[in-house]
């Protein structure tokens, strides 16, 4: 059994399956580990959803900000953006049983040394706490008010963790983290307008990872997002947004041996002009 880690696919169905085949992976004995932003951007959000749902026993995979933002546009919480490709989800006979697959899924994921989240830990956390808080979430988007959280979902602010927030400030705070982080200030305060390259970080903030004392130092963190950072492999972090999206490549990473496997964006998988 291998276990294969996959960065950020938004709707890059061809990608991925070029990918699965590049891998010789194996439904029946391998398992796949996805960094959430399964959708949107990419043309082909449905074929994504229907193959993962279908493939549920060997998936595992952790919700994005394009995920949650999708769910929230489906219920009527949110415009869609330009840019978002979620016209044929939206109009599947089949999206309510698709969304709610998606809802169902993880903020955070632990097993074995290792952590996956979308975007980032604030410093405060180590794995077992983010997990915990991750579950907060997840209690929430799993139960009958769910459409309560996702009425309040969107937000900057609390821009910091204060283990005394309560309520959806406190679930707000948890979910821009780990769906939406890319830098922060030393003490954690977070910066979410950011969305270029290291070099280009505003003074006073650093990559979240790069925190000097933060508290998940000891743990294997897996995760996506930032896609001008690009592929990370270092001994406790493995950052795998290599920009399919974006005409680069998709990228997984066999943890048992650390073999990468990259494929380039599919022909058929070319984001529509807007």
């Amino acid at each position: 059994m291998s276990t294969y880690a996959i960065g950020d696919l938004q709707g890059s169905y061809y990608s991925f399956i070029n990918l699965l085949e590049a891998c010789g992976f194996n439904p029946k004995r391998d398992r796949l580990w996805l960094v959430g932003d399964l959708i949107n951007r990419g043309p082909h959000s449905t074929a994504v959803l229907r193959w993962l749902k279908e493939h549920s026993s060997c998936v595992t995979t952790v919700l994005g900000n394009h995920d949650l933002h999708a769910l929230a546009v489906h219920e009527g919480f949110a415009e869609v953006h330009r840019g978002d490709t979620l016209d044929e989800l939206l109009a599947a006979p089949d999206r309510d049983a698709l969304f709610d697959w998606i809802r169902l899924q993880s903020l955070a994921y632990a097993e074995d040394e290792y952590l996956i989240v979308h975007a980032g830990l604030l410093p405060q956390w180590d794995a077992k706490q983010a997990r915990a808080l991750a579950q907060e979430v997840e209690t929430a988007l799993r139960g009958p008010d769910y459409r309560e959280f996702l009425a309040h979902m969107y937000g900057n602010q609390p821009d910091r963790w204060d283990e005394s927030l309560t309520g959806m400030n406190r679930l707000r705070v948890i979910t821009n983290a780990m769906t939406r982080l890319r830098v922060c200030a030393p003490d954690g305060q977070m910066e979410f307008r950011f969305k270029g390259e290291p070099k280009d970080i505003p003074e006073g903030y650093l990559p979240w990872f790069d925190i000097k004392d933060r508290k998940s130092k000891k743990d294997t963190l897996i995760f996506g997002h930032w896609s001008a950072l690009g592929l990370v492999l270092r001994k406790r972090l493995i950052g795998l947004d290599t920009g399919c999206l974006w005409g680069e490549k998709l990228t997984a990473l066999r943890l048992e041996d650390r073999k990468l496997f990259q494929v380039p964006r599919a022909p058929q998988d070319k984001p529509p002009k807007k």
